[in-house]
């Protein structure tokens, strides 16, 4: 499937993110921060390619935990999580987590993994064909962008 690029909206409308190409993979994380910040049971993500993402409309701003290694942006105005860069590890910067929830793809919200489900709530399920009880190790990264690719042929 072609992606001509998609564009990804906060829920105010002042932030707008784009994707000109299809994600390395889909996943939900369920660790407790992404269960606060998203007041929710986990966090949907499309792993983009960085070099295919860019801000195309406003001045994201960082927030979350502003813990190292984890910029989560956030739109300025409203405040809608948007997306998070990564740095620290092993080919962090060749991809950037963007909340699936933020473009009109359905597709892009169905998890293909699953993360930290030692931390998952207890009555949650998901279809993710893969799942990991913390983060998969950057060892595995490269076998499970290539499995999601073929679950998508």
């Amino acid at each position: 499937m072609s992606v001509s690029p998609a564009l990804g909206v906060c829920r105010c409308g002042a932030t707008r993110i784009e994707v000109s190409a299809e994600p390395l993979m889909t996943a939900v994380c369920h660790c407790t921060g992404c269960q606060k910040m998203s007041a929710s049971a986990f966090s949907l993500t499309a792993m983009v390619p960085a070099g295919a993402f860019r801000v195309v409309q406003g001045v994201p701003v960082r927030g979350g935990a502003k813990t190292p290694g984890l910029d989560h942006m956030f739109c300025p105005d409203c405040l809608t999580w948007m997306f998070t860069r990564l740095s620290g590890f092993e080919g962090a910067d060749s991809f950037v987590n963007a909340r699936a929830t933020m473009f009109d793809r359905p597709d892009w919200c169905v998890p293909f993994l699953e993360t930290m489900t030692d931390e998952k709530l207890p009555w949650v399920s998901t279809p993710a064909q893969r799942s990991y009880a913390g983060f998969p190790g950057v060892e595995d990264f490269a076998g499970l962008v290539g499995d999601y690719a073929a679950s998508r042929a």
